[in-house]
Formats: structure tokens, C-alpha cells, sequence
């Protein structure tokens, strides 16, 4: 019999049922029902004391594990078998934990109860979004630059930034005429940006840095560090005048060369010969050169007549030829001069894809006022009358709408006031 209530009972080493045993002891006792969890609303992260901010997702283990972490002090006299969320609005601001927990009591009787705890979440900015929102607190800035008309490598540059994610560490994005301008709060993270725009496209960086303030006892500084990446102004699709050494390193190719690629290095092919060569950031700082035209000076051509050439003899020391491309020789004719019998005469790497009456994209030299240092010293034969740089399509039949749209990067657009800028 229960020695309180006298109930028939199993036999047990405390001689009480378990509705006397649990009202004579709670081995709840000491262990918090409440608790408080902080929230960032702007990254979305809690706070794991005394200063870590981590990602969780409603109901998973990590979250489970922080909030265990709040009462494992008291939960040091029991033995906790089993911990679970119970289901809460996800607005609600409650998080509530149902906790099965076991101890010995008295005479070596094991009592298991069941409770809960509710967590009321607090929103507390943390300090990296603090430092978002002030926008001017900065350590490091990456200063981007390219001397072009158009932003057509900035437009790739930031695909590759979103879908890297590398843009998550920047308290600010600010575009202006020449680039843009990526702030940090970190220095590290602003060497991890210089590093990937290395990587990605040619380019060039300096470094420079500025002390705010130190503390002289303890020996610590406070340092602004300023990083400027100047991209090559060489762009796909661009006509190009190489200088006459640099042309003969790469295998006495022309020196009017159309690049067809960026990369981590600019991708150049000869039309008169198909031959290709590659030039990396730091030959090209050696050894600099220009774009001829911009995008906007292409001109339209029909093709007259096309033969394409299937052996060309390699000239002393020449280097690869692309297997890609096919060489043709063509007879254009501009389609603003259709009512004229003036006829252009060309070489193209265009040949696998252009045949008779096709209208491609390409640049008249012919014509043109070239005001180049290499283009002015070479001889005027050794010159095309025409560069073509690609076929032109019907943009009627092509123009079907995308059912997705391009993500684009946060930023302050300052100095854009003017058509022109625009």
C-alpha cells in the first residue's frame, strides 16, 4: 500500500504511488519555464552568447541546440532524455521546448516528467547590420574601374558576384561614371574581392592605406585601406591594333586582330589567318593597346559572294589557328550603299556561319579616320577595307520574352544625373 494514500501499488523503493511521489517532489525545481532569444530581422540570425550570431531555421537542431544551451546549468542536476519543438504561429514570437527530463529521488525511485519552456524572441540588431545601416562605417574599399564607353563588363561582372554570393560582406555598393565602388567593414574581406576580380577578368590592382587612429599603450591602429582594380578596356567583339612586337611574340600574327573572348585573359583571332592567341593582365600592362571602334560605330553588311578558303599555308613561326572558326573570303556590300555598285573585298573567321545574302555586323575601315599610334604607322595595305564581327539576325523572329529576369546588385547610383552619364 502507498504510505500516503494507501492505494495497492506495484512495489517500489519509495513505498508511494506516482501521484504522491510528484506532488511530494518536483525535479523540475530550479530549471527556468521562460526564457528570452535575440533575433536579427535584417540577416535573419540569433544570437549565440557571448557574441556569435548564427543562420537557423524554425524547428531545426541548431536552434534546438541554442536554446538548450540558455538553461544547461540547471538542466546539470537531472538527465534529459528527450528535447522537441512544439509547434508555435511562425510570427508568434514564441519558441516552446517540450523537455522530458529524469532524476533519482527518494530511496533510488527514478521520477520522469514531462514540462515545457517558452522562449519570447527579442529583436536586437546585430553589429554587422548596424554597420549596413550607418553606410559611411567602412574599413576597406575595392574601387573598380574600366575606361570604356559602354558597362558591358560590368554587367558580367555582377552575374559572377551574385552567383558567387560575394557581395552578402559589403556594407555598400556606390556606382558612379567610371565603375564601381564596393565598401567593407573588414579588410579581409575586401582582399577576397580584390582576389576574384583577378581571377575573373585581366586586371591590375594597387593598394594603399590610411591611419585614422592608435592607441599608443596598447599599441593598437586604425587603418582605412583603399584598393583600386583597373580592368582592361578591351572588350569582346572589339577591333584591336596591336603594337608590331607584341604582334611578332605572338607568332607574327597581324596586328588588326577582333577579340572574340574575356576571360582571365583577352582572346584574340587574326581574320586574315584564323590564328589565336591569348594575352594576360600583365602583358598587356607592358605592352598596351586600344579598342579602334565602339559598339556603337558597327555597320551593317550584306554578303555579295562568300568562298571559303579550306588551306591556307602557315607563315615563319606562326602560332595555333582556332578549329572553331572557318576562313572565308567575302564581297560586302554596306546596306545604307545598296543603291550604289561600291563593293567591299574581306577576309573573315566568320565563314561557318555566313552565306550569301546574309546581313552581318562589322566595322569599315576603309572609311574611317583611325587615330591609333600603331594603326597610323602601318602600311595601308597591310590594312583591311572591312572587319566582320557577327552575323546580324531578324530581332522580330528572335525577340520572345524571357520568363525570368536578370538579378542586379544593391547600389547607390550617384553622379548619374545626366542623359549622358545615364
Amino acid at each position: 500500500l502507498c504510505c500516503q494514500c494507501g492505494v495497492p501499488i506495484p512495489p517500489n523503493p519509495a513505498n508511494m504511488c506516482v501521484g504522491c511521489l510528484r506532488a511530494q517532489v518536483d525535479i523540475t525545481e530550479g530549471i527556468p519555464k521562460q526564457g528570452t532569444v535575440h533575433f536579427c530581422k535584417q540577416c535573419e540570425r540569433y544570437l549565440q552568447p557571448p557574441g556569435t550570431w548564427i543562420h537557423c531555421a524554425l524547428e531545426s537542431r541548431e536552434l534546438l541546440a541554442l536554446c538548450l544551451k540558455k538553461i544547461k546549468a540547471s538542466l546539470s542536476k537531472v538527465r534529459l532524455i528527450d528535447a522537441g519543438f512544439i509547434w508555435t504561429e511562425p510570427h508568434s514570437k514564441r519558441l516552446k521546448l517540450k523537455l522530458t527530463v529524469q532524476k533519482e529521488v527518494i530511496n533510488g525511485a527514478v521520477l520522469q516528467q514531462v514540462f515545457v519552456v517558452e522562449y519570447i524572441v527579442q529583436s536586437q540588431m546585430c553589429e554587422d547590420c548596424h554597420r549596413i545601416e550607418a553606410k559611411d562605417f567602412w574599413k576597406a574599399v575595392v574601387q573598380v574601374r574600366q575606361k570604356t564607353v559602354h558597362k558591358k563588363t560590368f554587367y558580367y561582372l555582377e552575374q559572377l558576384i551574385l552567383k558567387h554570393r560575394l557581395h552578402q560582406n559589403t556594407l555598400r555598393i556606390k556606382e558612379i561614371h567610371d565603375g564601381l565602388d564596393f565598401y567593407y567593414s573588414s579588410k579581409q574581406h575586401a582582399q577576397k574581392m580584390v582576389d576574384f576580380l583577378q581571377c575573373t577578368v585581366p586586371s591590375r590592382s594597387k593598394s594603399s592605406q590610411r591611419l585614422i587612429s592608435h592607441d599608443i599603450h596598447s599599441n593598437v591602429y586604425n587603418y582605412k585601406s583603399t584598393f583600386s582594380v583597373e580592368i582592361v578596356p578591351i572588350c569582346k567583339d572589339n577591333v584591336v591594333c596591336l603594337s608590331p612586337k607584341l604582334a611578332q611574340s605572338l607568332g607574327n600574327m597581324s596586328q588588326i586582330c577582333v577579340c572574340i573572348r574575356v576571360t582571365s585573359t583577352i582572346h584574340l583571332i587574326d581574320p586574315r589567318t584564323l590564328q589565336i592567341a591569348e594575352i594576360d593582365g600583365n602583358t598587356y600592362w607592358r605592352h598596351p593597346f586600344n579598342s579602334l571602334f565602339h559598339p556603337k560605330q558597327l555597320e551593317e553588311f550584306i554578303i555579295m559572294d562568300i568562298n571559303r578558303v579550306h588551306e591556307k599555308k602557315k607563315g615563319a613561326g606562326a602560332g595555333a589557328r582556332s578549329h572553331k572558326h572557318t576562313l572565308a573570303e567575302a564581297w560586302v556590300r554596306k546596306t545604307s550603299e545598296l543603291d550604289t555598285d561600291h563593293q567591299y573585298f574581306c577576309c573573315t573567321h566568320l565563314g561557318h556561319i555566313l552565306n550569301p545574302g546574309d546581313l552581318v555586323l562589322g566595322f569599315d575601315l576603309a572609311n574611317c579616320n583611325l587615330n591609333d599610334e600603331f594603326a597610323n604607322k602601318m602600311n595601308p595595305q597591310h590594312i583591311p577595307d572591312v572587319v566582320l564581327i557577327k552575323k546580324s539576325y531578324d530581332r522580330c523572329k528572335r525577340q520572345r520574352r524571357r520568363n525570368w529576369k536578370l538579378k542586379e546588385l544593391e547600389r547607390d547610383k550617384e553622379g548619374t544625373d545626366t542623359d549622358e552619364e545615364r
